[in-house]
């Protein structure tokens, strides 16, 4: 049977809370390490917590609790400190106890009760489907990868969703863009909207449109321009300029359509399919996996969108405007009202990804969390406005933000755009410093701050570079086990009381906090916590294995120090899991 000794200080306080003062016995335990060694193991602040209730002094009433804590065989002392603090100092035994915890709970050494199994769904890149991934994406990505992998080790019954922009405009433009350049490949001339999509991706749909149905699409040109108003000239960027460019491009859409009539949904649905299933595969190769790609589309089909602003429209949350329908967003505490159907008829994003959230609601998640990109800040109060509109509770939903990443190389911020304006893939960030380096600097900085991404550091295979460090650790520990060629069960059976060095000391207790770090990182959806707790835990690590042999003559010192050391393997695999990173055996 495996000691938990939080638990167990947990249980004695709770013990000596039930005699000081039964009335306040579901008072929370809080249990913390302190922050300097010769403070103790952990500290309970128990005290200060009941002293407004009891009106009594805090070391007074920690004094009265230390009497009647019961004995216990895993603490050498218990003392007073500071404002009334009950620190607990561990025997050597107890702090060694997590070495046999970790050999036999293995991969699941860590995990936490906490989720309770509740239904929680992580929405994350939703990227609209109208071109390659770049690397702003690929945070977010590995962000949200990393927070799923997180949570449901936390005890959460996690579900992964893609929300697919696959019904607005964004989707229209690529369509348009699409069909363009396949009439360009049959001689038309027309000028290339700036606006369009412009990237080798959009010429390689159009050629193989004409590869499986050669002239099919083709429509004359007069025809294709017909009604659209001019260009401005290039250089032009004044507002006057940017709406002649928007109404150029709209008259085109509109003109596709027309043209096409139904054979536009194979155009469409043509390069919705190319870059879906591009963004799918570049996300697999990357290790990110969802188990729902959420159709916007559908929203439209099963009429929810529809029936959403009819129910906003009869709470009294919207009204009209010169023809539009605007809902009341300002009640909510956005700064302004915002529009949900133009005056056009056609519904606006808002109005579906309102819905959207409706239809998370209707399939009985506990929580939702979204990961969107910084500059959605402002989005939030409007969206859980509706939410509240709708009657329904707007703290069910939190918004995790990440902000964008930015490369360098040599020391200087590398270029983030091609000459075409075509963000660097994620792809080809894979290509050059690989998945694990990708994944773990992704993660290194807590998600709403800027995250500076060093391509030389990445690739480097120093001590500098924190993937390299931790997969180092448990490589090392690889090659001594292999070394030693012996069986799991004498590891398990070891005797730990042999471990006794500052360094042994040092690296059990790092091992004993990952499940503290996992709690703590899943409360506050930080994943970087993991993160620079395996920084910390290789470091440890890396002290001893310089610092002491492991393969000694003494047998039974042998074996404790290699318990010790594969502990911290499963560790590392265990938290490198979390973040999506592997752990090769040898480097």
């Amino acid at each position: 049977m495996t000691l938990d000794i939080k638990i167990h200080l947990a249980d004695l306080m709770r013990t000596a809370l039930n005699s000081l003062a039964p009335d306040l016995a579901e008072t929370a335990i809080v249990l913390e390490r302190p922050k300097q060694a010769a403070h103790g193991d952990f500290a309970c602040n128990l005290a200060m917590q009941l002293a407004r209730a009891m009106k009594r002094n805090p070391r007074e009433l920690a004094q009265l609790l230390l009497s009647e804590i019961p004995p216990s065989p895993f603490v050498a002392k218990m003392e007073i400190a500071g404002a009334g603090f009950i620190n607990f100092h561990l025997h050597r035994s107890a702090k060694l106890e997590v070495v046999r915890n970790v050999l036999e709970q293995g991969e699941n050494f860590g995990r936490s009760s906490i989720g309770g199994n509740r239904k929680l769904q992580i929405e994350f890149v939703s990227a609209n489907p109208t071109g390659p991934l770049h690397v702003g994406h690929g945070r977010g990505a590995a962000y949200g990868a990393s927070l799923c992998n997180l949570m449901a080790f936390a005890g959460w019954d996690v579900t992964r969703e893609y929300y697919v922009n696959d019904a607005g405009r964004q989707m229209d433009i690529l369509a348009t863009s699409a069909w363009l350049r396949y009439l360009e490949l049959h001689d038309h001339r027309i000028t290339f909207p700036p606006n369009g999509y412009q990237g080798d991706y959009v010429r390689n749909m159009a050629m193989e449109m004409k590869i499986a149905h050669g002239d099919k699409y083709a429509r004359a040109t007069s025809e294709v321009l017909e009604g659209t108003p001019g260009l401005p000239a290039p250089d032009r960027a004044d507002e006057d300029a940017k709406a002649q460019r928007e109404a150029h491009l709209d008259a085109l859409i509109a003109n596709a359509k027309r043209l096409l009539a139904e054979e536009w949904n194979y155009v469409h649905n043509h390069v919705l399919t190319e870059q879906l299933e591009d963004c799918r595969s570049d996300l697999e190769d990357f290790g990110v996996h969802f188990d729902v790609w959420f159709s916007e589309k559908s929203l439209f089909d099963t009429g929810l969108v529809e029936r959403c602003v009819e129910r906003l429209n009869a709470a009294g949350h919207l009204y009209e405007q010169n023809g539009a329908l605007w809902f009341k967003s300002t009640d909510f505490g956005d700064e302004k009202d915002r529009v949900v159907q133009r005056d056009n008829g056609l519904y606006t994003y808002f109005a579906s990804d309102i819905a959207y959230h409706l239809n998370k609601f209707e399939r009985g998640f506990d929580r939702i969390i979204n990961i969107w990109g910084a500059d959605h800040h402002g989005y939030i109060p409007r969206v859980k406005g509706a939410l509240k509109a709708l009657e329904l509770d707007p703290d069910v939903l939190d918004v995790a933000l990440v902000q964008f990443a930015v490369l360098y190389r040599n020391g200087q911020k590398a270029s983030m755009s091609t000459r075409s304006g075509e963000f660097v893939t994620l792809r080809t960030l894979r290509d050059e410093v690989g998945n694990d380096a990708c994944r773990f600097f992704y993660v290194l900085r807590k998600s709403d701050q800027h995250l500076d991404f060093d391509l030389d550091l990445a690739k480097s295979q120093t001590n500098e570079n924190p993937v390299y460090y931790i997969q180092y650790a448990h490589a090392r520990v690889c090659s001594v086990l292999a070394q030693w060629d012996g069986d799991d069960e004498v590891l398990r059976k070891a005797d730990f009381g042999r471990l006794d060095s500052p360094h042994e000391l040092a690296v059990a207790a790092k091992l004993g906090e990952f499940p503290e770090v996992v709690e703590s990182a899943s409360r506050e959806l930080a994943p970087h916590m993991i993160a620079f707790y395996l920084k910390d835990l290789a470091a440890e690590f890396h002290s001893y294995y310089n610092a002491e042999r492991m393969l000694v003559d003494d047998v039974a010192l042998k074996d404790a120090r290699i318990a010790l050391a594969a502990a911290v393997r499963q560790v590392i695999r265990n938290g490198m899991a979390i973040i999506g990173v592997s752990c090769p055996q040898s480097m």
